[in-house]
């Protein structure tokens, strides 16, 4: 008897063992899984430190001066801008509806992490989510100059998402504009210096070339919403032929 519970036990013995050594080994495709996903994890950083290739840059864009957020001061009427007085060799990019028509802008805007800003009226989360910084742009009921204070505080306000800056249409506003611009929470208001078109930089104010503190419109007009993305790359090949790179707006107003 005693040799039979003890060969019983023996077996009981290596069953156990075999059967934790099951359980070992089924562990391991898990591991390996969990590895190639922590590898995962890293694949982005890689494509992203190597997407410039792929948009037709000869280098990576030079990484922004750290600006800290500028403290925002009270001031009866916000400012009108069209640049930003910088030392800073950045400009800035923004955009208008329609940007989000573009699927390759917002592949692009996520790829080389370029902080841009867009001017809508609608929430834009396609572009938000790729890290686009999404602001206050008038609505499509006409221009703004002209109409009551009540009118143009009401267009102003109504607005899908919290911002602070505001862009006009067609460069157009009044004194009126920017004081229902003030009761709206709007700390500026954004013109542009030059606007990427199909053929070039069409600049405001004369002609020049790109200067630090340059805000950039990069639209549409006279040509297809879809095509920003490559405009948007052949203007960063322009930003670094200056030794340009790009900054973030909003730390700078």
């Amino acid at each position: 008897m005693r040799g039979g519970a003890a060969r019983a036990a023996l077996c009981a013995v290596l069953a156990a063992s075999a059967l934790l050594t099951g359980c070992a080994q089924s562990v391991d495709p898990i591991e390996r899984l969990g590895k190639k996903a922590a590898e995962g994890v890293h694949h982005p950083v890689v494509r992203a430190d190597r997407a410039y290739r792929h948009w037709g840059l000869p280098a990576p864009l030079a990484t922004a001066p750290h600006h800290p957020m500028t403290a925002r001061t009270t001031t009866p009427l916000p400012p009108v801008v069209d640049r930003v007085p910088t030392t800073d060799r950045v400009v800035f990019l923004t955009y208008d509806d329609g940007a989000g028509q573009d699927p390759r802008l917002a592949t692009l805007i996520r790829e080389l992490r370029l902080p841009v800003t867009v001017f809508a009226t609608a929430h834009q989360s396609a572009l938000r989510k790729a890290g686009a910084t999404v602001e206050r742009r008038a609505p499509h009921r006409g221009t703004l100059p002209g109409l009551p204070y009540p009118r143009q505080r009401t267009a102003i306000c109504d607005h899908p998402t919290p911002s602070r800056l505001l862009r006009p249409r067609q460069r157009a506003y009044d004194r009126t504009t920017l004081r229902a611009a003030a009761h709206c929470g709007i700390t500026a208001v954004v013109l542009w210096r030059a606007t990427v078109t199909p053929t070039g930089l069409a600049y405001t104010r004369g002609t020049h070339t790109l200067l630090p503190g340059d805000i950039v419109r990069v639209g549409p007009a006279r040509g297809p919403a879809t095509a920003l993305g490559e405009r948007t790359a052949r203007l960063l090949r322009r930003v670094q032929e200056r030794g340009l790179t790009v900054g973030h707006l909003e730390d700078y107003l």
